[in-house]
């Protein structure tokens, strides 16, 4: 299941990367989340370095947040990807996430309107022949 899932991934041009974190020791040291009187979740910082109101502890702040085994990695398509068709696009809307490349209605065939009004002239005419 799990393989089939990378292999899904893969196929759209993304990486998994498994990451393991130790969560205990990591929000000991920066802090833990509580909740106020009103239920709302308050961040209390685990020392007094880092609830001070400076420069210093906000170079600890952001020290203790970052975590270094996280990263953005933009991958780049492969060079002769084909580009997928999105069909439902022109009708459901233009989603600029998930467009894929947009389907060409065909055009329509023009009418043309003199052999329109010659034949509807020649229909006149035969109606008039077997009305006489």
């Amino acid at each position: 299941m799990k393989d089939e899932l990378k292999d899904q991934l893969r196929k759209l041009g993304l990486r998994v990367r498994p990451r393991t974190i130790d969560k205990t020791e990591r929000q000991q040291e920066t802090g833990t989340v509580n909740h106020d009187v009103r239920g709302n979740a308050v961040f209390e910082w685990g020392s007094d370095a880092l609830a001070e109101d400076s420069e210093s502890g906000e170079r600890a702040r952001s020290k203790a947040l970052t975590y270094h085994g996280l990263s953005l990695v933009d991958d780049e398509p492969p060079q002769n990807a084909p580009i997928q068709q999105n069909p439902k696009g022109t009708r459901v809307g233009y989603n600029p996430y998930e467009s894929g490349m947009l389907s060409k209605q065909g055009a329509r065939k023009r009418t043309n309107l003199r052999e329109l009004s010659k034949w509807v002239e020649q229909k006149r005419k035969i109606e008039q022949k077997k009305d006489d």
